[in-house]
């Protein structure tokens, strides 16, 4: 039995046949990977991946970047917003700050600057804290926002 249904499954074919249509061939062989083909697609495959992989490797490190910044341009704003606010009614007071944590791991420095005595100049620099010190360095400033503020009355 096991005999013929071999025999159904993959006919035997004669070499005038084979040439004739094509589609038949001489010796039978069973559908399958030899070991020579499994080996070069998978040297293709992985002489692909490594390049999408590197690909997306700083492209997760950019959003990274981006929503960092993004963060401490909003943290910035907000603090600029609040110095302004206090400023109405406080205008003698200093603003100035060094290292003041605002989110989480994301610092703020305001320096605050007389220019004239009805102005100052504020500027407000916001960074994540990368290195965990609870200073912000050079590098790890992400944004600077400065503006002037004027005596109201």
């Amino acid at each position: 039995m096991r005999r013929e249904l071999t025999q159904s499954i993959f006919p035997v074919c004669d070499a005038a046949a084979a040439i004739k249509n094509g589609r038949c061939t001489i010796e039978k062989r069973l559908a399958g990977f030899t070991l020579s083909e499994v080996v070069v697609a998978s040297s293709l495959l992985i002489i692909a991946i490594v390049p999408i992989l590197k690909a997306l490797t700083a492209s997760h490190l950019n959003t990274i970047i981006i929503e960092r910044k993004t963060r401490s341009l909003i943290l910035a704003q907000g603090k600029l917003n609040e110095i302004k606010a206090r400023s109405i009614y406080n205008y003698g007071d200093t603003f100035a700050e060094t290292n003041a944590p605002v989110d989480g791991l994301y610092l703020c420095n305001v320096t605050d600057v007389a220019a004239d005595p009805n102005l100052r100049e504020i500027t407000v620099s916001v960074g994540y804290d990368t290195d965990g010190e609870g200073s912000l360095g050079a590098d790890e400033v992400a944004v600077s926002l400065a503006t002037y503020l004027a005596r109201r009355w």
